[in-house]
C-alpha cells in the first residue's frame, strides 16, 4: 500500500514539476496545430466551467482553439430527465467543419449518455451505442469511420463510472468488444476517471486489448492537473503520437478537465487497409 501510495505522489510531484516549465500561451495566440491527423477528447462539463458559469460559446472557442479532425466529447448533453443536446453543432460545423456521428434512436441529445463523436472529411461506415454496465448510467459510442486522408478508423469514446467496482465491469466489456475479429485500427478515448496507479487501477484490463498503457497525461482540475482521468490510446503500436493536453487560458477556465490530444500516423492505417485489400 506504501509504495502505491508513493507511486500516486511521485506522479503529482511531477506534475506539478511540469505545471511549473509550462505556461499557457497568452489570450491571443492560438497554440500550434501539429501536422498529421489530430485526435481529441474533451470532457466539457456540460459547459459550465472552473468558474462555475455555464457558457456553451466559451466551450465552442475551445473546440475551435484545438483544430481537431475527430474529436470525442464527453457531458455534452444535460443528464437528468430527457436528454438535451448544449452545443450549437450547426454553428460548430459552419466555424469548424466538424460534424457529429448520427445516432439512432435520441432526439434532442447530441450523443449517447453524453458522449459525441464529430470529424471534419470522410465517412461514417457504422456506428453503435452501447450501455455500460455498473450503477451509473453509462455509455460508449463506437463509430468507424472513413477518413478523407486515407485509412479506416475506429473510435471507442466512453465516459467510465465514478465507482471502481463499475470501472472494472465497463473495461471488460470494452476489451470484450475488441474480440469482435475486426482488424480495423481502434482508438480509445474519452473521460475514463480512474485516478489510481498500478495493480488497483481498472483500466489493467484494457492491456489485454490496447498493450500497456501508455504515459499518464494529467487533465484534471483543469486549474491545477494532477490526475489522469482522460485517455487516448490505440490497439496498435506507433499508431498514435505521444498524448498531450491542450492547455490554453480559455481551456484553463472553460470545463474542470483540459481537453487532450495526439497524431493519429496516416501510415500505421495505411498498411492496414493494405492487408485488409489483400485478404478480401
Amino acid at each position: 500500500m506504501r509504495k502505491k501510495k508513493e507511486s500516486l505522489r511521485a506522479s503529482i510531484l511531477e506534475s506539478l514539476k511540469n505545471r511549473k516549465k509550462s505556461r499557457p500561451k497568452s489570450a491571443g495566440s492560438k497554440p500550434d496545430r501539429p501536422e498529421g491527423t489530430l485526435i481529441a477528447s474533451y470532457n466539457v462539463h456540460k459547459c459550465v466551467g472552473a468558474d462555475r458559469r455555464f457558457d456553451p460559446e466559451r466551450t465552442s472557442r475551445v473546440i475551435h482553439e484545438i483544430d481537431a479532425d475527430v474529436i470525442g466529447l464527453q457531458e455534452a448533453d444535460t443528464r437528468f430527465g430527457e436528454r438535451t443536446g448544449i452545443l450549437d453543432l450547426r454553428r460548430l460545423e459552419r466555424e469548424t467543419g466538424l460534424i457529429p456521428v448520427p445516432i439512432a434512436g435520441v432526439t434532442k441529445a447530441h450523443g449517447w449518455h453524453g458522449n459525441v463523436v464529430l470529424f471534419k472529411q470522410g465517412t461514417v461506415r457504422d456506428v453503435h451505442q452501447i450501455n455500460l454496465p455498473g450503477l451509473e448510467p453509462r455509455g460508449a459510442l463506437i463509430a468507424e469511420l472513413e477518413l478523407a486522408r486515407g485509412g479506416s478508423l475506429r473510435i471507442i469514446a466512453a465516459h467510465l463510472g465514478l465507482l471502481h467496482r463499475s470501472r472494472a465491469q465497463q473495461t471488460r466489456l470494452i476489451v470484450d468488444l475488441m474480440n469482435d475479429g475486426s482488424e480495423t485500427p481502434t482508438i480509445l478515448l474519452g473521460d475514463l476517471n480512474e485516478w489510481r496507479l498500478g495493480d488497483r487501477s481498472s483500466l489493467n484490463t484494457i492491456q489485454n486489448a490496447f498493450g500497456p498503457l501508455p504515459p499518464a497525461v494529467p487533465s484534471f482540475p483543469s486549474t491545477l492537473p494532477l490526475l489522469a482521468l482522460d485517455r487516448i490510446m490505440a490497439n496498435r503500436r506507433g499508431m498514435i503520437s505521444a498524448v498531450e493536453v491542450h492547455d490554453s487560458p480559455l481551456a484553463r477556465v472553460a470545463s474542470d478537465h483540459l481537453p487532450i490530444k495526439a497524431v493519429v500516423s496516416l501510415e500505421a492505417l495505411d498498411i492496414n487497409a493494405r492487408v485488409q485489400s489483400q485478404t478480401a
